[in-house]
């Protein structure tokens, strides 16, 4: 999807955002539903007030950001980009993810991963008592643990 499309799309749908420099920066107050895309262009920060749905999303630039006050639906993915930082402020949804590449950060609420580990991080079996859910998730992507 090129950026010219993804602005057009944004326009239709009333979704406010900026444009600085080679950025699109989704503004939103509210929750932005693009459930029926299946990529976004590279340079896109999701820093809306709610939630994301990007149901259908099939690939994911690595550039993206999201920033979001609310959680973020990416329940198509198979696989993320290496580098990736999830900093929004709830959930993210992967049920479909297979694999994660090292340099993708987790600094959100809980992660639903029900392909790769049976369901929601923090209810995971995998966990070790007294460590953190997703300090210990971090740590394992770091080494390579989910390709």
């Amino acid at each position: 999807m090129t950026r010219e499309e993804f602005i057009d799309i944004l326009d239709r749908k009333g979704y406010s955002y900026e444009i600085e420099g080679d950025k699109i920066i989704v503004t939103n107050e509210g929750t932005v539903y693009l459930g029926s895309l299946t990529s976004l262009p590279s340079g896109v920060e999701f820093k809306n007030v709610g939630n994301i749905f990007l149901d259908s999303l099939r690939e994911l630039p690595s550039d993206v950001e999201f920033k979001n006050g609310g959680g973020v639906w990416l329940d198509s993915l198979t696989s993320l980009p290496p580098g990736l930082k999830f900093k929004n402020k709830e959930d993210v949804y992967l049920d479909s993810l297979t694999s994660l590449p090292p340099g993708v950060v987790f600094k959100n609420a809980d992660v639903q991963m029900g392909s790769l580990i049976g369901g929601w991080l923090n209810d995971w079996k995998g966990k070790i008592e007294g460590i953190d859910s997703k300090r210990l998730l971090n740590f394992m992507i770091s080494k390579g643990m989910f390709i």
